[in-house]
């Protein structure tokens, strides 16, 4: 799913001359690209569409979102463990998650 997610701005820099910023989505942070919105300083809320801020938003408006994707579990998944989603989702076991089986063969060293 790919989802156009309200976030605040904590910081900007400039990168090889294309304006960028940390932004918080609900304490998950992303890079994200403010070349459509030169304008952005930090503290606005703006909403992120594939890595790139395509709007401003209200507070209200951006935190009232954020809490119902909480609530709908969207944020887990939009930001969340991509293997992690995948694996649940096919009923196998997180990848990140599994340790090695162990064998009952001693272990051989040269």
């Amino acid at each position: 799913m790919c989802l156009a997610v309200p976030g605040r701005i904590l910081s900007l820099q400039e990168r090889n001359g294309t304006l960028m910023s940390i932004v918080d989505f609900g304490g998950v942070q992303k890079d994200v690209c403010l070349q459509y919105i030169p304008d952005a300083t930090v503290g606005d809320y703006v909403v992120v569409h594939v890595g790139f801020a395509i709007q401003r938003l209200d507070e209200e408006s951006a935190l009232r979102t954020l809490a119902e994707f909480e609530h709908l579990g969207v944020l887990k998944e939009e930001f969340g463990n991509g293997f992690e989603i995948a694996a649940r989702q096919a009923g196998l076991a997180n990848p990140d998650t599994t340790q090695p089986q162990q064998s009952d063969e001693p272990e051989v060293r040269s």
